[in-house]
């Protein structure tokens, strides 16, 4: 029974880092000590170091000897390998998808869309933007490839967030989502899947410019 609290303690932990991560509160190369994470929320260290350790594993947090845990820093060629991946698991689960989605799922896919063509937050709108292909791929029935999706789009949503606030990617995306939508209402998967890739692509290249000219975080 300890084990099992300990253990939700430890996912509820995550989500919070996770969340913060994502959003750039946590900035690549911050130190991410357990005494203090344990102390801010009122647990023990062995649920922060739990927690920790399960956001190494997703790629979100390093370990370095004697500095402990830090947020991950991505280089261009890690964006690069993570969107290939993206690119050969998400085609595969809209191939399965599409046939799959429903009136119900068209309907939510569309209104999400819409609520996103308002949306001028980027956090906001990069949460709505992995909503939308959440629910575009969820029809596949493959748990466990959603989960790695999701924790591949994890690592670089704080990058996405970044190129939002200083670019137009906004307009080109909507336009980009509408037409694989489109294409899956025609109930052609293949070449939804095609154009999926492309617009996956056309964000690894927007991203791995980006951290090309930035200046990485300090790290040891």
């Amino acid at each position: 029974m300890v084990r099992e609290t300990s253990t939700l303690t430890a996912e509820w932990i995550a989500a919070e880092l996770r969340r913060e991560i994502a959003r750039g509160v946590l900035k690549a190369g911050q130190p991410l000590p357990q005494e203090e994470i344990a102390a801010r929320f009122g647990v023990s260290k062995i649920p922060a170091r739990e927690a920790l350790f399960q956001l190494r594993a997703e790629g979100l947090v390093t370990f370095y000897p004697n500095r402990g845990a830090v947020v991950s820093q991505l280089s261009a060629d890690e964006v690069e390998e993570i969107y290939a991946m993206r690119i050969a698991l998400e085609t595969l689960a809209l191939r399965r998808a599409a046939p799959r989605l429903t009136r119900a799922d068209f309907i939510r896919l569309e209104s999400l869309i819409a609520i996103m063509d308002g949306e001028t937050t980027p956090l906001k709108w990069s949460e709505l933007n992995w909503e939308f292909h959440a629910a575009l791929y969820h029809p596949c029935g493959m748990p466990r490839l959603l989960e790695t999706v999701r924790t591949l789009h994890a690592n670089v949503q704080r990058y996405l967030v970044v190129y939002l606030a200083s670019s137009d990617y906004h307009a080109e995306a909507q336009s980009q989502h509408r037409a694989i939508l489109a294409t899956c209402r025609e109930g052609d998967a293949e070449a939804a899947a095609n154009l999926l890739a492309q617009h996956l692509q056309q964000a690894a290249d927007k991203m791995r410019a980006l951290l090309s000219h930035s200046t990485p975080a300090a790290l040891p």
